[in-house]
């Protein structure tokens, strides 16, 4: 540890996470959405976020490709950056279910490693891994963005599926098939699995 980072301290809040789940109505929670690109990730990702403010929840979406605008716009894609890309994720969102909002990612987030780190820093339960699962030759003729097409030319280096590798989660709390499922379903799927997360128990 450096002797500039000794005079760091965390600052205690003067809100109890009790009483912000009051203030809030709901528990805060990370729903993480991995999967290769082209995979449906965002799509399901802003659906199931707009489904949940539709049921009174307080829910963000944060998608890979506008994080790095901003947050990560300093970041490559070499396995180190994106490793560095996951981590800076990770800490925005704890954050944000520290404050009792639904925390949506969509990330390719190649490496099972560095995902489970972000776990290791929320919550015990408040972290639900979501698998969307579609088979790279599904992932390539849907190629909305045309990414494929050129990391198989070779003018997109370290390409997630292509020149870089991808490793699917082991043991996610969702899978997600949407080569075979419709988008409602694959909401349908996530929101059910988060409402009892996130519910607060009913007055006694």
């Amino acid at each position: 540890m450096t002797t500039e980072r000794r005079h760091i301290q965390w600052q205690g809040s003067h809100v109890t996470p009790e009483q912000r789940r009051q203030a809030i109505g709901q528990r805060g929670c990370v729903v993480w959405l991995t999967g290769l690109s082209g995979a449906g990730k965002s799509t399901i990702a802003l659906r199931v976020e707009r489904r949940l403010l539709e049921l009174g929840r307080v829910a963000y979406t944060l998608d890979g490709d506008n994080i790095r605008h901003g947050l990560c716009s300093d970041l490559g894609f070499t396995p180190a950056d994106r490793q560095e890309n996951i981590r800076r994720v990770g800490e925005v969102v704890r954050l944000m279910a520290d404050a009792g909002v639904v925390a949506i990612v969509a990330l390719i987030s190649p490496y099972r490693a560095a995902r489970g780190q972000v776990r290791a820093r929320q919550d015990e339960g408040r972290f639900v891994e979501v698998f969307v699962d579609a088979p790279l030759a599904v992932c390539e003729d849907r190629d909305p963005k045309g990414l494929y097409a050129k990391a198989r030319a070779g003018v997109i280096p370290n390409f997630t599926g292509i020149s870089a590798p991808y490793e699917a989660p082991e043991s996610p709390e969702l899978v997600l098939q949407t080569a075979d499922l419709s988008i409602d379903d694959c909401v349908e799927a996530v929101v059910a699995r988060i409402l009892p997360l996130i519910s607060l128990p009913e007055p006694e």
